[in-house]
């Protein structure tokens, strides 16, 4: 999901920090998969704006303390987080119901999804009630009962699924699907989420 970095990165820091205030600028960002100057200059910037209280301890020890202003920031972005994903997943929840509608238009039953992350688990929970069968699944690796308890297919097992049409099942891969699509299934029976 693309949100606003800067502020998802300061919250996941005030989430680590409440966790537990004596801990590494390494730990963190281990812990948030991002660089360690990342951390040092949000830090700094979290102590600049009172959010917490930086205090040296012995042994070349640090301990971050967030402060009332922090907390009442961290219940600020974790509001704007939550407004943002909400209205996210309401915008996928359109174009997927708009995909369904165009499909069954076009008469077709029987769906593989391409992708098996976040939004592809949207279009099977979409898809019930519908006269629509998702048959498959199309993910990185082969995994058996991996996906609502269906098999997910490798790339190459696309070929053994009978289907109507192909859904893609994210919002950013469509040049490395279209590149990675045998030369046999025609285009037509692609479906973007648009």
């Amino acid at each position: 999901m693309n949100t606003d970095a800067p502020d998802e990165i300061a919250l996941k820091l005030l989430d680590e920090l409440t966790r537990g205030s004596v801990i590494s600028q390494r730990a963190l960002a281990d812990n948030l998969g991002i660089a360690l100057g990342l951390v040092n200059a949000y830090i700094k910037r979290l102590g600049k704006k009172g959010y917490i209280k930086i205090t040296n301890l012995p042994r070349n020890r640090i301990k971050y303390i967030v402060t009332p202003k922090g907390f009442a920031e961290k219940a600020k972005l974790a509001y704007d987080y939550l407004h943002h994903s909400i209205n996210y997943f309401r915008e996928v929840r359109k174009k997927i119901e708009h995909a369904y509608a165009v499909m069954m238009a076009s008469g077709v039953r029987n769906v593989l999804l391409w992708g098996d992350g976040e939004i592809a688990e949207l279009c099977f929970i979409s898809a019930r009630g519908l006269p629509i069968t998702i048959v498959g699944v199309i993910g990185e690796k082969d995994v058996e009962s991996g996906f609502f308890g269906h098999h997910v297919y490798s790339i190459e097992a696309a070929h053994s699924i009978e289907y109507d049409a192909v859904l893609v099942s994210s919002l950013d891969m469509r040049d490395k699907i279209m590149q990675a699509m045998d030369k046999n299934i025609n285009t037509k029976d692609i479906y973007y989420l648009q």
